[in-house]
């Protein structure tokens, strides 16, 4: 980890934040219990616990893995509908084949990030190929769920592919971060996520004893989860590690710092970190379906249950005790 890099970051364009920003305070560092999805394999609940007036408009994220698969033991998540949201899936290490009810689908592999606007609903699948499941391997990476506005709920389903080498990569001025854009923007240099929500997403690698301070937008909230490593975060200089999210108030800048020691398998830290406008509407989740009442969250199950949101391509013959 990671899989898209460079030898010399001071090549790349640098930001930081200018002198007269204000620097966001944390407000909260939480750490993920972990759990399973799908068919079993182990993921993190990075927003588990936070309130979401904080979230809006991101819904949960999991860190799956990184995991050491043994040949036959890889793992993904059988057939299942979304209505309402959009899911990123972006992969760090591993490789990972998806399709949907509609005939789209693909592959998305180291930095690789698929993008997903369930809208009006559709069925989808994501899985490891035979070939890895028979060797096994690494595997790690993140489903980040965006919250669509009530106007876009209904929209049809788009998928965007963003292959690793498309992400728009920068450096603090030290030469001491690298920072991937996948989307939204970043001190006007933009990623190739094209969003319906405005957000912006990053994944930051910061050596030993690195600090970044980016600008960030006012009207967007602020978070931070640790992929690896160790550090801290705010001009406070909170301490923060894997599996830990921390949350950031009001201001135009925030501030990530890693430790100087990190932990023998893990030479840097790496951190992803999130910001978007929040929507400040109604949410009712449950399940696979994130819609504004409880009457579209009952629609949306009788949707899926008159075959509405598709069906499953006839190959994989897979029952319903499936979802």
């Amino acid at each position: 980890m990671p899989a898209v890099t460079v030898d010399n970051p001071l090549t790349l364009p640098r930001v930081a934040a200018s002198v007269d920003a204000v620097a966001r305070p944390v407000l909260a560092v939480t750490t993920a219990p972990s759990g399973f999805e799908g068919e079993g394999f182990p993921v993190r609940r990075a927003f588990a616990g936070i309130n979401y007036r904080h979230l809006d408009p991101f819904i949960m994220m999991d860190q799956m893995g990184e995991v050491e698969y043994q040949p036959g033991e890889p793992k993904g998540t059988p057939w299942h509908p979304h209505r309402g949201f959009e899911t990123v899936t972006y992969i760090i290490d591993g490789i990972f084949d998806h399709q949907d009810s509609q005939g789209g689908g693909g592959t998305i592999t180291n930095g690789d990030t698929q993008w997903m606007t369930a809208g009006s609903g559709l069925l989808h699948i994501e899985a490891p190929p035979e070939s890895l499941v028979m060797s096994g391997g690494l595997f790690h990476g993140l489903q980040l769920w965006v919250n669509l506005p009530a106007k876009d709920k209904m929209m049809a389903p788009r998928y965007q592919d963003i292959r690793g080498g498309h992400v728009q990569l920068l450096t603090t001025p030290d030469g001491g971060a690298l920072l991937r854009v996948i989307a939204g923007e970043l001190d006007g240099h933009a990623g190739p996520g094209i969003t319906h929500t405005p957000i912006t997403m990053v994944h930051a690698t910061l050596a030993p004893g690195a600090e970044l301070t980016l600008p960030w937008r006012e009207d967007f909230n602020g978070l931070a989860y640790v992929l690896a490593g160790k550090g801290a975060v705010g001009a406070e200089r909170r301490p923060i590690h894997l599996g830990q999210t921390a949350v950031f108030g009001a201001g135009s800048s925030l501030t990530v710092r890693a430790d100087e020691k990190q932990d023998a398998n893990t030479p840097d830290m790496e951190v992803v970190l999130l910001g978007g406008q929040p929507i400040r509407e109604p949410m009712a989740h449950y399940g696979p379906f994130v819609m504004n009442t409880k009457d579209e969250l009952q629609q949306a199950f009788e949707d899926f249950q008159k075959g509405r949101l598709g069906t499953i391509p006839a190959v994989h013959g897979m029952s319903e005790g499936g979802l």
